[in-house]
């Protein structure tokens, strides 16, 4: 790690901030101020799998982020942000088309976004912009594992199959390992390189996106070919960030309690058996750990950018595909409406932008689209999904904003991928979450008020019908998510049929070892007629 980010690191320990704001004193801009009067760089960082609620809550006591903390007092934070698929490459491709994930068909990590499929970062070259990418990007199809398809092709078949490992909490290294997740870091490396040696000798603005794959759970050798990714790796210098007391125990419900839907993503993540509060509490403690080693990457980054003087003419966005769940729930991993796996961070900070602002509004990763082609004086040429947040923020007058660009007050996310037995659809206005599945019937429907009950244990659909049948009827505006749900469950089957004529008589011994292969090969024969009895199904 460069010595700057250590006199970083050393000084927002110690309070003093006069080595970290070196550099950082941009001008604040009148309300008035346009960012087209001078079109900014722009750097995002987008990690994985980090729960946007350690921004905000509990970071300050649990685990310590400072740059997400410098962040915080320079920029603003979005505190409630949510993600539009909580999966990774469906999220990602809303993030990048600027669409729902309905509306583009990327329904799992194999569906999404064709290759040539235009972006906001081919936007922004187009009119000008030196662009470059670090890292993990994972929004066209194409990627992930062979397992990863094939669970989610068969999520309505009529079984329950272990499809991830046990999670569990690992340590390597020692005191003084830095650098966990090398790859990360290297990645890291390039963008600072790029930043210093490229971006810095440039009179045109530049745009730079870099992808992190941490805090996402690392692999698991022991799940086969295809690895599952449950095993929370840190180091003890990473450990040393976090509270160890601060770590709560989720609340459980008891399984007989779950949602269906529930149960199914409980098992299928290998969480239904026994857990004692050391397991989770250690768990959790290494997941805290493994953010703060992707704070420190943005550092990295924030720290370039101060040294080589570009801070002061740079937006910079830091968010994530989606969250984890840490064991809430029952469960790790995401795939899930709950807050832990969609609620993610998202915090803006630069010029004209009013340092220390905690913006409530709700937002969602289809805003990054119109937001930087906002924040460049680049007018939308199509329609898309989301608006742009630049309205939200207090530097802006209320002048500035007409009703066709106010943003809404209500966000969408929706699933269609593995460890999840129908696709799932969410809406959020106010303190109220909906949830719903499928074909909105056949299972129960959720209500959650997030103000009595942040932990969402407490299904209030059938307390509060009225509520739930408006927020329905809303959700059924945005959506027609019956015959999206019909389009899904078709496309699940056909894909699966080819993939299985594709392989001829080698069909049975392929899907034998694919990461269910621990409960798969206790009996074969019958998971292979309950899946003939799927595809014969009218369905």
């Amino acid at each position: 790690m460069r010595i700057l980010i250590v006199s970083f690191l050393s000084a927002l320990f110690s309070g003093k901030w006069s080595v970290i704001t070196m550099g950082m004193h941009w001008k604040q801009a009148s309300p008035s101020s346009d960012f087209g009067v001078r079109r900014p760089n722009i750097v995002i960082i987008t990690c994985d799998s980090f729960d946007g609620r350690l921004t905000f809550y509990p970071g300050n006591t649990t685990v310590a982020l400072p740059f997400v903390n410098f962040m915080n007092s320079y920029g603003a934070n979005f505190l409630n942000a949510y993600t539009n698929s909580p999966i990774c490459c469906p999220s990602r491709a809303a993030l990048w088309s600027g669409l729902f994930a309905h509306l583009t068909e990327s329904w799992n990590n194999y569906k999404c976004l064709e290759k040539d499929y235009p972006t906001w970062m081919d936007v922004l070259k187009q009119h000008g912009y030196l662009t470059q990418m670090f890292g993990k990007l994972d929004y066209t199809s194409g990627h992930h594992s062979l397992s990863n398809r094939v669970e989610a092709w068969t999520r309505d078949v009529e079984f329950l199959l272990r499809q991830e490992g046990r999670p569990v909490a690992e340590v390597t290294g020692n005191q003084t390992t830095v650098r966990v997740m090398e790859k990360d870091w290297q990645n890291t490396d390039s963008a600072s390189c790029w930043l210093r040696h490229a971006a810095v000798s440039q009179t045109q603005p530049f745009a730079l996106y870099l992808g992190l794959n941490l805090p996402h759970p690392y692999p698991t050798p022991t799940m086969g070919e295809d690895f599952g990714s449950s095993t929370f790796l840190t180091s003890p210098y990473w450990l040393k960030k976090v509270s160890y007391d601060a770590v709560t125990i989720p609340t459980w419900l008891h399984l007989s309690d779950f949602h269906p839907v529930d149960y199914y993503s409980s098992y299928t993540k290998n969480c239904t058996s026994n857990f004692t509060e050391q397991e989770i509490r250690d768990i959790r403690a290494h997941y805290y750990a493994m953010c703060a080693e992707t704070d420190a990457m943005l550092g990295e980054i924030l720290s370039t950018l101060a040294e080589t003087g570009l801070l002061q003419n740079t937006v910079i966005i830091f968010t994530s595909d989606h969250g984890e769940l840490a064991m809430e729930h029952r469960q790790f991993y995401k795939m899930s409406m709950y807050e832990g796996s969609s609620h993610i961070p998202f915090i803006m900070m630069g010029p004209n932008i009013k340092g220390g602002q905690q913006i409530s509004s709700l937002v969602s990763l289809v805003d990054v689209y119109p937001t930087l082609l906002d924040i460049s004086g680049i007018p939308l040429s199509k329609n898309l999904s989301g608006f742009s947040l630049l309205p939200l923020l207090s530097q802006r007058s209320q002048e500035e904003t007409t009703p066709e660009k106010e943003h809404p007050d209500w966000i969408f996310s929706e699933f269609h991928g593995s460890d999840v037995n129908a696709s799932t659809y969410m809406l959020r206005i106010g303190k109220w979450k909906y949830i719903t599945y499928g074909d909105g019937y056949s299972m129960p429907a959720q209500l959650f008020d997030l103000s009595s009950d942040p932990d969402e244990l407490k299904n209030m659909a059938a307390a509060f019908p009225d509520i739930r049948d408006a927020m329905d009827k809303k959700l059924h505006l945005i959506v027609n998510y019956t015959a999206v749900s019909t389009s899904v469950h078709q496309y699940n089957k056909q894909q699966f049929i080819s993939w299985k004529e594709s392989l001829g008589q080698n069909y049975s011994t392929v899907i034998a070892n694919l990461r269910w292969h621990r409960d798969w090969q206790n009996d074969p024969q019958k998971y292979e007629h309950d899946i003939e009895m799927w595809l014969k199904g009218k369905s």
